[in-house]
């Protein structure tokens, strides 16, 4: 100690509080086991967050509850060279910063590459059902696309059926304004693939419009695409006498298929028409194709 500050009080040995630097912590103080607290500003949110819309009301419910209560589940990061990175829980986190908290419990994880980041992403709000159906469908595109993840891969990922992301991802082809109405909640998924049913973008808006006049469910929906597309059908039948050879040939793919099986003869080649009756059943129908490729 040195000799100079001897004799000028306690004040001379103690550095008053405001003269008090506090270094800042390198590493984040552990909560519980597995949960981590860690500094707000020190994470940074997913790129490939499959969520996009946060409602701002209710992050300010949220908000309310986590400055009430705390945050209650903890968010999920990933270590990078500057902080960490959001796996799952971007509303938590966004909502404890309106809150003005410092820290968030997080599970710090260790994530091999990009693509199994987007998949932990997706199954995690997946599973808490937090994506809105349009969400989704773009989360498995970019699986699909950026990732180069088969349908069949990214199902066995998220533990859906394959059919259900086929199924999905035929959203993405509804016009820009019935893309931005699903998002909004103003139809459902069922209504979407009932409106996809109409093929041509002027049929699919017409369909689109009607529905939400008449505040249709997704039943009648279906009922009301299916009598819409009968005058079109009409105009393209052409009643055929079916040859001997003809029905022979239908009658084994209906063997071979378990359903049924129409064959539409043309002048120059024609057309095979099969029939199912379920998503299960076209899974199986599929499949059994395959195999026999």
């Amino acid at each position: 100690m040195s000799v100079n500050r001897l004799g000028k009080g306690l004040e001379a040995l103690i550095r008053p509080k405001k003269d008090q630097k506090k270094k800042p912590s390198k590493k984040p103080v552990v909560a519980k086991p597995g949960i981590t607290e860690i500094p707000l500003k020190d994470i940074r949110p997913n790129p490939n967050q499959p969520r996009r819309d946060f409602d701002e009301s209710a992050l300010d419910e949220l908000a309310a509850s986590i400055k009430e209560k705390g945050v209650v589940t903890p968010v999920t990061v990933r270590e990078v060279d500057l902080g960490y990175e959001l796996v799952a829980g971007e509303r938590r986190w966004r909502a404890s910063k309106k809150s003005r908290k410092k820290t968030i419990p997080a599970y710090v994880i260790a994530v091999k590459d990009d693509a199994e980041m987007m998949e932990m992403a997706l199954i995690e709000n997946i599973q808490r059902e937090d994506l809105n159906p349009l969400e989704e469908s773009e989360a498995y595109a970019v699986l699909n696309s950026k990732f180069d993840m088969s349908h069949e891969a990214i199902a066995k990922a998220v533990g859906k059926k394959r059919v259900t992301v086929s199924n999905s991802l035929r959203l993405l082809k509804l016009p820009s304004d019935i893309r931005k109405s699903l998002r909004k909640g103003h139809i459902s998924a069922g209504h979407a693939r009932a409106i996809l049913q109409a093929k041509t973008g002027p049929a699919m808006d017409k369909i689109w419009k009607y529905i939400l006049n008449k505040d249709l469910s997704v039943r009648a929906a279906e009922a009301w695409v299916k009598a819409f597309n009968q005058p079109l059908k009409k105009k393209k039948i052409k009643v055929t006498p079916v040859s001997h050879q003809v029905a022979a040939l239908e009658n084994q793919l209906i063997e071979v298929l378990g359903t049924k099986v129409k064959l539409k003869p043309g002048v120059k080649g024609g057309s095979i028409e099969i029939s199912y009756f379920s998503d299960d059943d076209l899974e199986r129908i599929i499949d059994l194709i395959n195999s026999i490729s």
